[in-house]
């Protein structure tokens, strides 16, 4: 009897180690995903934000200029797909930090957008949970940063 509990014993223990090795929610991941993210936005590729973004996703923009949706994001993207344009040359990400707690990851950092009219260095903000072992953009906030006189 001793053995047959020792067995289930194990058995348990590697379904919740392979449960928690499938999860997306990882610092590398959630970095890889955020840089896919910043590349989607230069090169536009809607289908991988309609992939990306929760359904209630909420992108807020420098002092809340702009709010977009998930529809918008998309909607953007297919727009600038179809022109083969982002009017972006380059989106630089640097200093990025990720802290996860359960099933949600905040990251962090700057991203140097360069573009024919004004180039600007923002710092971001990105809230990604894990939903049905996939990690899903929910919330996004981008602020400019000024420029040192």
């Amino acid at each position: 009897m001793k053995s047959l509990s020792c067995l289930i014993s194990i058995f348990i223990i590697m379904s919740f180690s392979a449960k928690a090795q499938q999860s997306c929610m990882t610092e590398e991941n959630i970095k890889a995903l955020d840089a896919k993210w910043e590349e989607a936005n230069l090169n536009p590729d809607p289908e991988f934000m309609e992939s990306l973004l929760a359904e209630k996703f909420i992108w807020v923009h420098n002092h809340y200029s702009s709010v977009d949706s998930k529809e918008t994001v998309v909607e953007s993207r297919k727009r600038q797909k179809a022109n083969g344009d982002s009017n972006n040359y380059s989106r630089t990400q640097s200093d990025v930090k990720v802290a996860i707690t359960g099933n949600t990851a905040i990251v962090t950092g700057f991203t140097y957008i360069d573009r024919p009219v004004d180039p600007t260095n923002y710092h971001f903000m990105r809230t990604y949970v894990e939903i049905g072992g996939k990690c899903l953009l929910v919330g996004n906030h981008t602020m400019a940063v000024p420029e040192e006189e």
